[in-house]
């Protein structure tokens, strides 16, 4: 039989695992989250890096086939995007 995938970023069952801290890094992660929203704070904050780890893995890929992206288009999309015109100041 042959082994299962590994599952996804936020799937499959919880385990615990030991990570180390700065005793500051505790303390403010605690203040935010209270001692019992630790774990699911963590969570969340590895899986949106995971997740800008993947895109910039997928941008580097694209500009290495195609070249590089082209800053006034992405500022034009990102007016369009915003509801200005492309020259808008919003679009910086």
């Amino acid at each position: 039989m042959s082994a299962s995938p590994a599952p996804a970023p936020g799937e499959g069952p919880v385990r615990p695992v030991s990570v180390s801290l700065h005793e500051g890094t505790i303390a403010a992660l605690k203040a935010r989250t209270g001692k019992r929203g630790m774990s699911a704070y963590v969570e969340g904050l590895i899986q949106r890096q995971l997740e800008r780890d993947r895109l910039r893995e997928l941008i580097e890929g694209a500009e290495a086939e195609h070249g590089p992206v082209d800053q006034a288009a992405v500022d034009a999309k990102r007016a369009l995007l915003r509801g200005g015109a492309a020259g808008s100041a919003d679009a910086a």
